[in-house]
């Protein structure tokens, strides 16, 4: 399996807790990984190092960018840094999506593509094409508050994918919907990543969530094992197919453009 990511030996301290006590974790390239544990196990702290959004005290994390090149070091980033990575190659999905109600479901979607330079039709052009392969044809024009929170999540995922990100990251991207939506979700989330060959990491409470995943990790003070056993030394497991078409409709992902990167 080709690694999208890989972290070695993590170590973060707030005071006299040890949110992570030497997590080492791999991602495969086009797999998915859910991580799971109570609160205060660490599994956010390990979500927000992996995907560029904080640093750590200690330990390495490459990301595979191009299978064929180097890997970036998050590690020892400045924030400046840290930015354009999450600007550039990573995806993140919350819980309660965090769009911004002011502007449309387009406008949304295509916000990344703005920030990296893209000229607003084309960004737009794109945004709707992905709006569309996630069952919002029609809906480009509506408001955050005009649409149910199962399709506020689409707009997230749209969001999160549109500028191509090898990797998504998701926190607990089902945990405000009720149990039909979230599975509607989390269909559209896979078929998104995954089903494109692109690798997503959740966090999340809910055992329905994690079982749609191809492996599921356990955070417990500071320490991630997997089915018993320590992650640092678990064998990756392969990466499992394709998630069938549930209630979403057929996923076609619209294809990268030059102008995308």
């Amino acid at each position: 399996m080709t690694p999208v990511l890989t972290a070695t030996r993590l170590t973060q301290r707030y005071g006299d807790l040890i949110a992570l006590d030497g997590v080492s974790v791999t991602i495969g390239r086009g797999e998915s990984v859910a991580i799971m544990g109570a609160s205060g196990s660490g599994k956010t702290t390990l979500l927000h190092a992996l995907a560029a959004v904080s640093a750590v005290d200690a330990g390495s994390i490459s990301l595979f960018v191009d299978p064929t090149g180097p890997p970036l070091e998050l590690v020892g980033m400045t924030e400046s840094q840290r930015s354009a990575v999450r600007r550039e190659h990573v995806g993140f999905v919350f819980q309660e999506h965090l769009l911004l109600p002011e502007l449309t479901a387009l406008e949304n979607a295509a916000l990344p593509l703005l920030v990296l330079g893209m000229p607003r039709r084309d960004a737009d052009q794109r945004a709707a094409a992905w709006l569309a392969a996630l069952g919002l044809a029609g809906m480009e024009d509506r408001r955050i508050g005009q649409l149910s929170g199962g399709q506020a999540q689409r707009v997230a995922i749209a969001r999160a994918q549109v500028a191509g990100a090898p990797v998504v990251f998701a926190d607990e991207p089902t945990g405000a919907l009720d149990s039909h939506t979230s599975d509607e979700v989390m269909t559209a989330l896979l078929h998104a990543t995954t089903g494109q060959g692109r690798s997503l990491v959740v966090v999340t409470h809910d055992a329905g969530v994690a079982a749609r995943c191809d492996r599921a990790l356990r955070m417990r003070d500071g320490h991630l094992t997997e089915e018993g056993v320590d992650a640092a030394t678990a064998a990756p497991a392969p990466v499992a197919a394709a998630v069938p078409a549930a209630s979403t409709p057929a996923f076609v992902a619209p294809q990268n453009s030059e102008a995308s990167r």
